[in-house]
């Protein structure tokens, strides 16, 4: 009997996810999550993914979904009190994604894979259709709230997006708690910190002594 394809993509994903949390995007051979998943076929792994970046896209598609639907329905509600609330704004970052503590089907995986993508030098917030991404989203709604030095020169919603996603993959990858509250309110509380720090004078003047001497 022929292998059951989308339970062949299952077993690559399940096996890839943990994987790849314990020991790297980077640190994990092809051969050994096609081992792992229990596959004969030596390519098997290709064939359903092609290749390292497409079995990582397979893994952030089957949990981004769930996390997207929670954060715009969070923005959505913040939309509709209309008041600037940067606290509001940092608990829509934060629980939708926080949620996957919760998540037995790989979701603590996910946390630790999510967090080695974003820091990536080349990270993206915006794959696909960025009118549907709630990042892109919610990029778009905090960027009013924040000094322009701080969205186009400072990158403080970056910066959030980093801290955010660092500490929950953190929080993953220690032994599951009872009560993850305390841990998602506090989380809440640096982001909203964050995107209201102010700039300091020093900082200022340095942004100022680095434009003087930029090539134009």
């Amino acid at each position: 009997m022929a292998p059951n394809p989308e339970v062949t993509r299952r077993r690559l994903v399940t096996a890839a996810e943990q994987l790849f949390a314990e020991r790297g995007i980077e640190g994990v051979s092809l051969r050994e999550i096609n081992a792992a998943a229990g596959m004969r076929n030596a390519t098997a792994l290709q064939y359903h993914f092609h290749d390292r970046a497409g079995l990582v896209q397979a893994i952030l598609a089957k949990h981004t979904p769930m996390v997207d639907t929670a954060r715009h329905a969070l923005l959505d509600a913040y939309v509709v009190t209309g008041r600037d609330d940067l606290r509001q704004l940092a608990a829509a970052l934060v629980r939708p994604s926080a949620e996957k503590l919760r998540d037995a089907d790989g979701g603590r995986a996910y946390l630790r894979i999510h967090a080695q993508v974003l820091n990536r030098p080349e990270a993206s917030f915006a794959d696909g259709d960025g009118r549907r991404d709630s990042i892109h989203r919610w990029r778009a709604l905090v960027g009013p709230l924040l000094p322009d030095v701080a969205v186009r020169r400072l990158h403080h919603r970056f910066t959030a997006l980093r801290v955010s996603a660092t500490e929950l993959a953190r929080r993953a990858a220690a032994s599951p708690r009872r009560d993850d509250q305390l841990f998602v309110s506090h989380l809440t509380d640096l982001v909203a910190a964050l995107l209201a720090a102010e700039i300091s004078p020093e900082t200022a003047a340095l942004l100022t002594a680095r434009s003087a001497v930029a090539p134009r």
